[in-house]
Order: structure tokens, then sequence, then C-alpha cells
């Protein structure tokens, strides 16, 4: 037996989680960027002090919400490109239960974060412990077992030794471009405290690099004939492409055989947008020139895309009788969707090996000459969304051109997650960069902006982070602005005050329903709220300012370059006004019968724009 090392069992997460490391640019970096802690009596004395011994190899972060520090883990993973991640750590009962809405994000966008929650005692001698969940049922349940769902990999740690083989199961996960999701690890209390003698191996220092696994040769073979044999294909790239760091490749396999590419929310950002080649994004929140090429494709070759419903305009968007897809993903499950011929690859290796086996072949001129007409008149209709204005209300693609002409740019990246502006943005931000659009929208969590705007931050602290963020979103979580402030990194938070929830508002009048709970004017009240954003974002520390239009917006943003610290730009809009170019159908059922006859309407349109969907 090899030497041994006599620890706690939080001690040994602690010195193991120091020694992990990974390669990013050719240099050796801890693959932890730190740990996020909110202590509590469920895991002050055990992972507290055991992350106190190693304060100086990995840093602990103090956050004011656990979904918040959360979200910023996850933030800072997305915008490493799953290269680098964090760990979160909370007490038991509330603490981790607030952390487990972000796992859903982490679990739906793929994305490694590790969660530490503090959990009963094994021993049960103090049971019914403070904020224990008791199940009638069953004594081995607790509040952690809701994180079974949302977690890629899930373990109670109830000995010390268990501990070894879970951190082992743990950074396979969190490092494995297939399986890679959140990962739960449920402490005990009472086990978090308890020494074992750990193998000293456990500690040693470990390097993990991205697998990259390689086409089978007859998916290979059949994509290459179906592209060949194609017409009008066009590449859908995903968030996939981004995590394969395959936007070179992307961008040379389009050029060399004269191939446009659309973007998925994920994906946006995975071309420069200005290529002749790029038509921008894709779906129910597509530009015109993507969704007029998609519509008429004979064959999508979708690179690292879920083909969620936004991306396929629920499933109604692809019109052509004889399409076929090709489902290029590292994960068999995406690979196959809607019958599609799958070519189960990493993202570079598989668009690499296309490339070679069509060498010589290009798609017909008139499909690229087609793209370029579409787009022309695709930016005409965007750069008329995004003019300055006079208007007392302006629309948010007028804000989204403000922040476009005075912060746009490489070294730019503009991050969101939910509500209306996740669709406009799709359409107009212009991103030039991989990183440079940072959108949280296979949860569509709200309240993740701040706080995934501090992750992001994080991550490229070179980089100047662009926060765009409704009233709405911005009261379900804000808290992580004063930890902006706090850690030095400063923030460009701009929020837009439509006064309620604005765009679930236009989808309920889109679907025949009446204003009703949305605004906060449709809504039960006794006092109208009056909420001085500015006033509570300078109330926690940041620079703020009210401006009154599009012409103050944009001069507050050039002043505030000077700024040392996070600033916020609040702005009101009109909850109503949306940019019409673009957008496709999305499938949200209408009630088949009403006493009112908006819906009824609606429920027509609903059921004539069900007929143009693709089933199975």
């Amino acid at each position: 037996m090899g030497k041994t090392i006599r620890l706690t069992m939080a001690q040994a997460v602690a010195h193991f989680l120091k020694v992990q490391m990974t390669i990013v640019d050719g240099k050796k970096v801890p693959i932890f960027g730190g740990v996020w802690a909110i202590f509590g009596h469920g895991n002050v004395a055990g992972i507290g002090e055991a992350l106190y011994q190693v304060r100086e190899e990995l840093t602990t972060y103090r956050a004011h919400n656990e979904q918040g520090m959360a979200h910023a883990a996850i933030a800072y993973a997305k915008a490493n490109f799953r290269t680098r991640f964090m760990a979160c750590t909370s007490s038991i009962g509330p603490g981790a239960l607030n952390m487990v809405t972000a796992a859903g994000v982490a679990h739906v966008n793929r994305i490694p974060v590790l969660f530490l929650p503090g959990d009963v005692f094994a021993n049960r001698a103090p049971d019914p412990v403070l904020q224990q969940i008791e199940d009638f049922g069953d004594g081995t349940v607790s509040a952690n077992d809701a994180f079974r769902s949302v977690s890629r990999y899930f373990d109670r740690i109830t000995r010390p030794e268990q501990i070894i083989s879970a951190l082992k199961r743990a950074m396979q996960v969190l490092t494995d471009p297939l399986d890679c999701g959140p990962v739960t690890l449920s402490l005990c209390q009472d086990v978090q405290a308890e020494a074992f003698d750990y193998p000293e191996s456990l500690f040693d220092e470990k390097v993990w690099t991205t697998r990259r696994p390689q086409p089978d040769a007859d998916e290979l073979a059949n994509a290459i004939a179906l592209i060949k044999g194609s017409q009008k294909p066009v590449i859908v790239a995903g968030g996939g492409v981004l995590y394969s760091q395959a936007t070179k490749e992307l961008a040379a396999f389009a050029e060399a055989h004269g191939l446009p590419v659309v973007v998925t929310q994920a994906g946006k950002s995975a071309i420069n947008e200005t290529h002749p080649l790029a038509l921008g994004s894709v779906g129910v929140t597509g530009t015109s020139a993507a969704n007029a090429i998609a519509e008429e494709t004979d064959l999508v070759i979708a690179v690292g895309t879920r083909c969620q419903d936004f991306t396929t305009g629920s499933w109604a968007l692809f019109k052509n009788d004889n399409l076929r897809m090709i489902g290029l993903n590292i994960a068999a499950y995406d690979a196959v969707k809607h019958d599609s011929h799958p070519l189960v690859t990493d993202a570079r290796e598989g668009l690499k090996a296309l490339s070679a086996g069509l060498s010589g072949w290009k798609a017909p001129a008139a499909l690229v000459e087609k793209a370029a007409a579409e787009k022309k008149v695709w930016m005409e209709a965007a750069d008329r969304a995004m003019a300055t204005t006079n208007a007392a209300l302006p629309s948010d693609a007028q804000v989204i051109g403000a922040v476009t002409r005075t912060l746009g740019g490489e070294n730019t990246t503009v991050l969101c997650a939910a509500g209306g502006l996740p669709g406009e943005l799709h359409k107009l931000w212009p991103a030039t960069a991989p990183g440079s659009y940072h959108m949280e929208y296979g949860f569509s969590c709200m309240g993740y902006e701040i706080a995934g705007g501090l992750g992001a931050k994080m991550a490229h602290p070179e980089r100047d982070v662009v926060v765009m963020v409704g009233d709405g979103s911005y009261m379900m979580m804000n808290s992580e602005l004063a930890t902006s402030v706090m850690l030095g990194l400063k923030l460009n938070i701009v929020v837009l005050d439509n006064r309620g929830y604005g765009c679930i508002n236009r989808l309920q009048m889109g679907t025949g329903g009446a204003n009703f709970n949305n605004l906060l004017k449709d809504s039960y009240y006794e006092v109208m709220p009056e909420i001085d954003f500015r006033a509570h974002a300078e109330s926690m520390g940041a620079i703020a300012v009210k401006v009154a239009s599009i012409a103050e917006l944009e001069q507050a943003i050039a002043d505030s370059k000077k700024n040392d610290r996070t600033s916020v730009f609040v702005i009101d809009t009109d909850p109503l006004v949306t940019t019409e170019a673009g957008g496709h159908w999305w499938d949200v059922a209408v009630p088949e019968v009403s006493p009112r006859e908006q819906v009824n309407e609606a429920r027509k349109g609903y059921v004539e724009a069900r007929a143009a969907q693709r089933i199975g």
C-alpha cells in the first residue's frame, strides 16, 4: 500500500480540487477557477475550514445569493468554452435548494459546474437537524435529492472514503465533451469533518485535456454523399462549434464548399457575422436571410446543435419536401434527432474530415448568390431597426443599436438570458469574435443576467462585458451587482424598463389572450410600483444613471468608459414594439374553445400553422 495522508473528507475535497489542471493556449492552468461559497451550519465547519487551508491556491469567493453564485460559475465555464469551471458550496436546506434552478441551467446547456451542498448527518444522531427535510416514507431523502434530475452525476457522501471514487467520477463528467454537465456531490455534514487515511496519489497533479472522437468511416462516407447530392445545403451552427473551438474550421469549411452558415442562440459568434456566408440567426428569432435559406434547403448540416424548437421554428421552418439532415454531433442522442443521418464526432474533427472528403466540391453558385441577396435585404432591415430615434419610449432594437455603436466590437461580450431581448439580440447583435455573444437561452432563466455577467467577466477580465436586462429579470435577481463592485470587476449593465414582462405580454396578445398579469398596469394592484432602478443600483455601489433618450444613453455609455466600477444605465422602453423583419412561428398551444372571439381566431391561425410541422 502506498503512502497516505490523514485528512478530513472536506480537506480531501479541497486538496483534490486545487491540483486539477488543464491546458489553455499552451499554458498549464488550474481547471477550477475558484469556489463560490455561502456558508451555513451544514458546510462552514467542514468544507469552510478546508477551503481556508487552500485559499492561496484555490480562491473562495463570497456571493449574496446561492442561485446567483451558481449562475456566475455557469457563465464562467461557458465563457471559457467549458475548458475551465468552478465549484459552488452551500449549507443544507434553502441554501442548497437555491442552487437547483442554476443546476437546471447548467444541465440544459451542458455546462460543467461542481455543486457541493451540505447535507444532513449521516449518523442521524441529531435528527431532525435544522433545515432538514423529513420524508415520512424514506429516511434517506434530503433536500439535495432535488439535484438528481438536474445533475449529470449525483452522489451522496456518507463515509469519508467514498469521496475518492466520487471525485474521480466527477472530474470525468465535468471534462467529458459528451457527458459534460453539472455534478452534485452531496456532503453529509458530519462526514465532512471525519478523518481518513487518504492515498497521497489522490492529490497528485492531473492535467485534463479535451477528448476529440473521430467520425465513423461509414457515417462519414454517408454524410459526404448526402452533401454532394444536395442542391441547397445550409450549415446550422450550434454551441458545440464554440465548445469544440472549431470556429476556424467552420469558416474554412463554409468557404471551401460555398455553404451558407446560420446560427442558433448557443452558436451565435461561431462565425464572424460580417463574413459573406454568415446569414445570422435562424428560426423563431432568426433573420429574414437565414430563414429564407432554411425554408428552401434540401440538406441541413446541423453542427453541434440540439435542434430545439426555437432553432427549427417548432419543426415548421424547413419546408422542402426532399429535406434531409446530417447530425454532426458528439452526442448520438442529438445526432439522430428527426431522422437525421448521424455523424457522431467532435465538431472540429468532423468538419475537417468532411472537408477533406469533399475536396474540390462546391454547392451550386446560385445558392451563394441567393444568400448574398437575402443578406443585403436583411442588413438594410436591421439598420432601420437599430437606427437612432427621438421616441420617448424606444424599442429594444433601438437600445441595442445604441449599445452597438458605443460599446460594440471584438473586445466586447454582450450577455443576456430571458424575455424579449434574446430574440432581438439574436437577430441584431453583430457578433464578430468567438464568445462575443453570451446567451443563456437553453433554460431561458430570468435572473441569470447580472450574475452571469460577473462570471463572464471573471473568465475574461480584459473584455468589456455588457449585460442587457429587462426590469423583470433585474427584479428577480440583482444581488451579484454588489459582488461585482466588491470584486472590482466592472460590468456595463443596461436596464430596459418596460414596466413588466413585456415579452410574455406580447405572446399573450399573439395567442388571443387578454392583457393580463404581465405588465404592471394589467396586474392586480392597490398601489402601482414606482421602482427607482438607478437609486437601487447606486445603493449597491454601482455608478448609475437614468437616461431619457437614445442620444442620452449613447453619451452616458461613452462617459462611463472612465468609470472604475460597474456602471448601470436605465432607460424606459416600449413593451410592444419588436423588429418586424425576420422571425418565424413558434408552437404555443392556443385553447381549442374559449368564450373570447380573439382566442378562437388565434386558434384558427394556430391550427393552420401546425399543418406545416414535420412530426417525427
